[in-house]
């Protein structure tokens, strides 16, 4: 293990890497635009230029450790040639900072202020180039931005493998330019050029003019997308930068999704699907009880439901494997021995959606049917004609599975889940979301992951967690009278 020297601080670094990355691990900052931790390392925005004592300046990014360097990151020379390397950057870059998505997150701005600082030196009007070209129909392209970095061309060639980008022309005409029009379509991961980005060339139709970073706040969660369990950030608003706005809901609206660095799972990098979860979490809710259709209390829902379970006889019940670990444990020591329970997938792959593949995505389309699994067996719900109680918990069960003759308690969180059933069941109970509480999921290979709350859950929705302690806490109820399989964890 070499030992080098970075501005006098004696460093051990690996033998395989390079003075950038040994920098970088003992939290010493080298600006740079080009290099990513993920990516090949193309050494071509000359921004992380530092000295080695005797042998000048050179890119950090690509120079290899070797035992006894000596290194200086903000000596003079190097300061002079970071300075002229940024006015290099500004030459043509638009002062459009007012309006761009990036603003307060823009690597451009903080190296420009830390690094540089100086006006233009440049008389000349700026090269104007095209704005906002549509790369697909889920990223815009804002040329006049572009830094040449060449991330996003690494990327979709070393890791989507769509080889969807590259540049056309050179020098001050270089432009970065589809492939094929269709591959970045195409391509499941494509979303993450736009965080790759280090300035506001790359631009989120779903952020476009949306809001502003430093009006947001990003909560950890994980992403329910599929049983990889992604670690990722949802960015909402901060309670203190409230919007005065007539519509409640711009209050709970969940701004973007980006990647939680978890090398084990997901690394820096989510796919498309991660980055459309408001489309899941904002979909029409449902916001009080329902007996036979008519709104009730909770109060009354409960009382309910707890009548009909110690009257019933053949109890089923099937769980959700959208429910976090917390959510399936309560079940089965509360209710667990009462019911005969099976778990489901609540959702399948939608038409058009990539399956699998062999990097992030899954099959299975769930975050947590690993641990309802564990916890309740594999064995598909087998809903028998006996059955006078069933309770469902989430989506993903046809209605015809159930007996006729079965009265139904409905454990759901939207609206517009199945309208069948909404009909179908006898006592509806609202759920609140995972944006609405903390929790944990375990993924498909047995990895346990954290989420947070975003947002606090609407009055008229209950925990599971507290309808199953309720249900549990006002008396013993015997277990259900139908027989249960022996491969079958009751």
């Amino acid at each position: 293990m070499p030992e080098i020297m970075i501005d006098g601080q004696a460093l051990n670094a690996e033998k395989t890497q390079t003075v950038m990355e040994a920098a970088r691990a003992h939290g010493i900052t080298i600006p740079g635009f080009c290099y990513h931790p993920a990516l090949s390392v193309a050494g071509n925005c000359r921004l992380c230029l530092v000295e080695q004592e005797g042998r000048g300046i050179d890119i950090a990014c690509k120079m290899p450790v070797q035992e006894g360097m000596r290194i200086l990151t903000a000596s003079p020379a190097v300061q002079d040639a970071r300075q002229a390397m940024l006015q290099f950057f500004t030459l043509n870059h638009p002062v459009d900072c007012g309006i761009c998505d990036k603003s307060g997150e823009c690597l451009l701005q903080d190296y420009h202020y830390q690094y540089n600082g100086e006006p233009s030196l440049s008389h000349d009007p700026k090269l104007q180039r095209s704005k906002f070209f549509a790369l697909s129909s889920r990223i815009l392209l804002d040329n006049e931005r572009c830094v040449l970095c060449s991330r996003c061309v690494r990327f979709t060639h070393e890791i989507s493998k769509s080889r969807a980008l590259g540049f056309v022309q050179r020098a001050d005409h270089a432009l970065l330019r589809p492939a094929d029009p269709q591959a970045l379509e195409q391509d499941a991961y494509a979303d993450n050029i736009i965080d790759l980005c280090p300035v506001g060339a790359l631009l989120s139709r779903r952020f476009f003019y949306r809001a502003r970073v430093w009006y947001l706040q990003a909560t950890p969660s994980i992403c329910p997308g599929c049983a990889r369990g992604c670690h990722i950030h949802i960015w909402h608003r901060k309670p203190q930068w409230q919007l005065k706005s007539l519509d409640a809901a711009h209050q709970r609206r969940i701004e973007r999704i980006t990647p939680r660095l978890n090398p084990e799972i997901n690394g820096h990098f989510i796919c498309n699907k991660g980055r459309d979860l408001a489309d899941i979490f904002e979909r029409p809710r449902l916001l009080s009880a329902r007996l036979a259709g008519a709104p009730v209390s909770h109060e009354a829902a409960l009382a309910q439901a707890y009548d009909w379970m110690i009257k019933a006889q053949h109890r089923v019940a099937v769980v959700s494997s959208w429910a976090s670990n917390e959510e399936l444990q309560t079940f089965q020591d509360t209710l667990g021995g009462v019911f005969h329970t099976f778990c489901k997938a609540d959702q399948q792959p939608a038409p058009g959606e990539v399956i699998a593949d062999d990097w992030l995505i899954v099959a299975d389309k769930n975050p947590n049917l690993t641990q309802a699994q564990a916890l309740f067996g594999s064995t598909p719900p087998q809903i028998d004609p006996a059955t006078d109680l069933l309770l469902l918990w989430g989506e993903g069960l046809k209605v015809e599975d159930c007996p006729a003759t079965a009265r139904v308690i409905w454990l759901n969180a939207y609206e517009d889940s199945d309208s069948a059933w909404l009909s179908r069941a006898d006592l509806v109970i609202p759920l609140s979301l995972q944006t609405e509480r903390a929790g944990h999921y375990t993924n498909q290979q047995g990895q346990v992951g954290a989420f947070e709350p975003c947002f606090a859950k609407p009055d008229g929705v209950l925990d599971a967690v507290d309808v199953f302690q309720h249900l549990a806490l006002r008396k013993a109820l015997q277990p259900s009278s139908t027989p249960i399989p022996k491969n079958q964890t009751p």
